[in-house]
């Protein structure tokens, strides 16, 4: 994948799938690292599934004999000698953590991560999004279930309500 937001829109699709309700997206940047935290309340794996994840040619789906979202994340990770930590429990949830070494050649960027959130909004305005970025200066949260309950009814993938979103996402981001 070429950028860092590909890969979250990549993951928060798996969650979608694994029937999360509620899917919290973390992105920390430093000088020296961009942390990504995705975690879900879905279905989870059990053991033997999380300890296949990052092969390329494991899957669980029935479709295809390949799995690549997770096994792409972790090869960008470690090609930036970054870590990578995968945690998941049956009928819990997956939590994935992926810190890429920002200053090394190889470090992808981070992509445009706004219309990523907006684009998941758009895709499954049911599930909670819980999304924050930091750095050592700013913190920006998003959180859909906070906006909906202010929405009083109005659903959140309403073109101005979309907008409105984008600009305050564009809004904080600038400052990055």
């Amino acid at each position: 994948m070429r950028d860092i937001s590909m890969h979250v829109l990549d993951i928060a699709m798996n969650s979608i799938k694994a029937n999360a309700t509620v899917i919290k997206i973390m992105i920390i940047e430093s000088d020296e690292t961009i942390r990504l935290i995705i975690k879900d309340n879905g279905c989870g794996m059990d053991k033997e599934t999380l300890n296949s994840v990052v092969d390329p040619f494991f899957t669980t789906r029935k479709t295809r004999n390949v799995g690549l979202g997770i096994p792409l994340l972790y090869q960008n990770v470690k090609r930036t000698s970054g870590k990578f930590n995968i945690t998941s429990s049956l009928k819990l949830g997956t939590a994935i953590e992926a810190i890429f070494n920002r200053k090394h050649i190889d470090c992808i960027p981070l992509g445009d991560i706004n219309e990523t959130i907006i684009s998941l909004i758009l895709l499954e305005p049911l599930i909670d999004f819980i999304y924050t970025r930091k750095n050592s200066f700013k913190k920006y949260v998003l959180n859909t279930k906070k906006i909906k309950r202010v929405l009083n009814g109005v659903k959140i993938n309403e073109k101005e309500v979309i907008d409105w979103l984008k600009a305050d996402l564009l809004n904080f981001s600038m400052a990055f």
